[in-house]
């Protein structure tokens, strides 16, 4: 492998080890609130998600390449491919459980606007469907990743508009926070999927983008799952 393959399974590996521990350290601290519960498992899909993702990336490069495959009852499954689906359905759960994780903190309504922000999800998933996602490939098709990525873009940054509005009107700062690491780690995720197909040195945006996210899941354990932690009830808000 080059040093630059030896340098990505080294960041996988760490970043599965951290985020796994936080998780960790969440479930021990876990009571019955339920923002803590849905904190707790929106971060837990991440990591599950993700350990198909870099994970299977770690297994395919030691195995001897990214377009390794594997047999699994007697098929052969590409193993960067697997991965990449299996993170593409849990990053959407982890969305929308931080949509429902905004609306207990704030008390907030089901509206037309939370559904409308839930159906995003639906439409993903239905076009995961289609066969011109093209998943065994290790780099996926221009068009269908730009498609399947437009519903997971609005659902992200509508959470990420809802918490940073709600956190800085009932002066939350860590929902506010929250919020504006969701945004930063679309920033980098964009360009990726605009742009990796012709410039594939900005795959490396993935390291930052994979690092809002730990920094997220310390905020909200720093933050939120401290020892008697009591997390009163917000105003209710409507958007």
């Amino acid at each position: 492998m080059t040093p630059a393959h030896w340098m990505e399974v080294v960041f996988n590996l760490t970043y599965l080890v951290v985020i796994f521990g936080l998780v960790i350290a969440m479930s021990a601290r876990l009571t019955e609130d339920r923002l803590q519960h849905r904190l707790r498992n929106g971060f837990l899909l991440l990591a599950v998600g993700d350990t198909g993702h870099v994970g299977f990336r770690v297994v395919a490069l030691l195995r001897g390449g990214l377009d390794s495959r594997a047999d699994v009852l007697g098929l052969s499954v590409p193993l960067v491919g697997i991965g990449a689906l299996s993170t593409a359905i849990t990053v959407t759960l982890v969305y929308l459980l931080l949509l429902d994780t905004w609306r207990v903190r704030f008390g907030a309504a089901r509206t037309w606007w939370y559904w409308s922000l839930a159906a995003m999800a639906v439409v993903r998933f239905a076009l995961f469907l289609a066969p011109q996602n093209e998943w065994g490939n290790v780099v996926p098709p221009w068009e269908w990743s730009v498609l399947r990525n437009v519903p997971l873009t609005i659902l992200g940054l509508g959470v990420a508009a809802l918490m940073i509005r709600d956190g800085r009107r009932a002066g939350d700062a860590t929902f506010t926070q929250l919020g504006w690491l969701i945004v930063g780690s679309y920033a980098f995720y964009l360009p990726v999927i605009l742009f990796v197909q012709r410039v594939p040195p900005i795959g490396m945006l993935m390291i930052p983008k994979t690092l809002m996210y730990v920094a997220m899941a310390w905020l909200a354990y720093s933050r939120l799952f401290k020892p008697a932690d009591v997390h009163p009830p917000r105003a209710a808000t409507v958007p």
